[in-house]
């Protein structure tokens, strides 16, 4: 029988016992209470505040159950408050990238895009926020599906849009795999044979997945000869993603 987990143990104890008092508890009165170090304690409530489990009302050495735990059964951030926190920083990858930036969120037929921002040249472009690109056949969903894997709510379908797209749940999952491993996504004429795309995760508290943000322009732009794409785009994409992850995880 597999053993439990004891740091999980001790941080739900905390709780707890913070719940039961039904007011803000000092760190020694926890630590009391759990039969657990000073040291020990402080770690454990140290971390759930800084996710939001715990907060310090009014600044005091105390410490009460934090709002998170009241939002945890929709913990799904509002897409509203996704962009406000990352439109700066996708202004400035399209502007380093050279191409049109796309920031989606899980939805239940694939990733809806929710900020569009226009390559930075004089061609005609058409704005897409609203619209839904699939899971399996762009970047910007396989970098969402990898790293929420719930989103598809099970119900994936893996329809035909080019010769490249991924047609068998098992080649996804290997792409899946891949993307997880090296924190980028990629499709080369996977949805529009025409068009190429990298996208990285975004993500909020723990890692969470909340979405995805990714470049897109012509295969000829985004990838070498080998269908690889090149390095610089993939380091502007992921720094992009880095940064907004962080804004998210300090707006919440």
């Amino acid at each position: 029988m597999a053993k439990n987990i004891q740091s999980v143990e001790r941080a739900a104890a905390v709780l707890r016992v913070v719940g039961a008092a039904g007011r803000p508890v000092e760190l020694a009165e926890i630590a009391q209470a759990l039969d657990l170090p000073r040291t020990t304690t402080h770690g454990i409530v140290r971390t759930l505040r800084e996710v939001g489990l715990l907060t310090q009302p009014n600044h005091s050495t105390a410490y009460a159950l934090g709002r998170r735990l009241a939002t945890l059964g929709r913990a799904r951030l509002d897409p509203n408050d996704i962009r406000s926190l990352t439109t700066n920083y996708a202004d400035a990858l399209a502007s380093h990238s050279r191409q049109a930036v796309f920031i989606g969120v899980p939805h239940v037929r694939g990733v809806a895009i929710i900020h569009h921002v226009f390559r930075p040249d004089d061609r005609e472009q058409t704005m897409v926020i609203g619209a839904v690109v699939p899971f399996h056949a762009t970047a910007l969903g396989k970098a969402t599906l990898a790293f929420a894997p719930s989103a598809a709510g099970g119900g994936l379908s893996l329809e035909r849009f080019t010769g490249r797209t991924v047609r068998t749940r098992g080649r996804l999952d290997v792409e899946l795999s891949r993307v997880r491993a090296q924190g980028f996504a990629l499709d080369v004429g996977e949805h529009d044979p025409d068009l190429a795309g990298i996208a990285a995760p975004l993500r909020t508290v723990g890692g969470l997945g909340v979405g995805a943000v990714g470049i897109v322009g012509t295969v000829g732009t985004m990838v070498g000869t080998d269908s690889q794409p090149r390095p610089d785009l993939v380091g502007h994409v992921r720094d992009a993603a880095t940064a907004m992850s962080r804004a998210i995880v300090a707006g919440r």
